[in-house]
């Protein structure tokens, strides 16, 4: 079989060859030869897997120790272990899928090759895109924001305000990323951003003056956690732009970004708020009731009484 780049060589060598030839006719030379460009690809690499199956396990033994630190915890105050915990274990689920070659696809949009002699050629530029991490991170930055939200005592109606604009982000990020033109994908990225404003309002601005109430200790432990998190958080839709957005990085490079990001953003944030916990009593969450003690005599439902 034939492959494009053997006809290209034949082409080119045809070309060259009829150019070399004497003549003693005035006729003009050979019109230059177009060679249809074939798609592009961009795709995973060996990096890129080695270093997904690494961060997978660096997310279940997180999981595992931040599930060990809650052992010795009264169960009314295992709130923020319990939603730490699930945050990395979503993220291990996650990038299971991601290493093993689920959740994964191939965005392609139209390109063109421009040249200074004959016309411009168009082709398809296809890059892998790894949907499963906004699944990750459409059940993972709300649990994140709901850490911060408790820590800062934010109130309930603004807490769902940052959850709802978090999912819209996140949402926004992934019809960006199968975006076929430039309006798809860059209108919802400016949909995302203009979300991911609401969020940092909601939460960072708000929680600002909320923990003030509990104490300087939790104040300043709040301002760092949420100074952390959105400066992480910031990083991750440049990463897109210049990655997803204009294809000026590799997959490998994205996957690498991605992974040092999440690791940050989940089992160090995790590590940082459940050791910082310990120490703080005004961090306390004390949830009673069914989360403690289950249901009440009252409440339980009971089959063949009488009534």
């Amino acid at each position: 079989m034939i492959h494009h780049d053997q006809v290209a060589e034949m082409l080119y060598g045809y070309a060259g060859a009829a150019a070399a030839k004497p003549t003693h006719t005035d006729s003009p030379g050979p019109i230059p030869t177009v060679i249809p460009t074939p798609p592009q690809f961009q795709e995973i690499g060996e990096t890129g897997h080695r270093t997904l199956w690494v961060v997978f396990a660096l997310m279940v033994l997180s999981s595992g120790f931040f599930a060990f630190m809650s052992w010795n915890v009264p169960i009314s105050k295992r709130l923020y272990h319990v939603i730490t915990t699930l945050i990395t274990i979503t993220a291990s689920l996650s990038y299971f899928a991601m290493a093993s070659g689920h959740v994964t696809s191939f965005s392609c949009t139209p390109a063109k090759d421009h040249h200074k002699h004959v016309p411009d050629v168009g082709y398809t530029e296809c890059r892998q895109v790894f949907w499963g991490r906004y699944v990750d991170w459409a059940i993972t930055t709300p649990l994140l924001l709901l850490d911060l939200s408790l820590l800062a005592g934010i109130d309930g109606a603004h807490t769902l305000m940052a959850v709802i604009a978090d999912v819209i982000m996140v949402l926004s990020g992934l019809f960006a990323s199968q975006g076929e033109t430039a309006t798809q994908r860059w209108g919802w990225y400016a949909i995302g951003c203009v979300s991911y404003l609401f969020v940092i309002w909601h939460v960072a601005l708000h929680g600002a003056r909320t923990v003030t109430a509990k104490g300087r200790g939790v104040t300043r432990l709040f301002s760092s956690l949420a100074l952390f998190t959105f400066v992480l958080w910031t990083a991750y839709p440049i990463v897109w732009g210049i990655a997803d957005g204009a294809h000026r990085t590799t997959v490998d490079t994205e996957i690498l970004i991605y992974a040092v990001l999440d690791i940050l953003a989940k089992p160090v944030f995790g590590l940082w708020l459940l050791f910082s916990h310990r120490s703080l009593a005004e961090t306390n969450v004390d949830v009673g009731g069914w989360w403690s003690h289950g249901l009440g005599a009252e409440g339980r439902i009971r089959i063949g009484d009488e009534e």
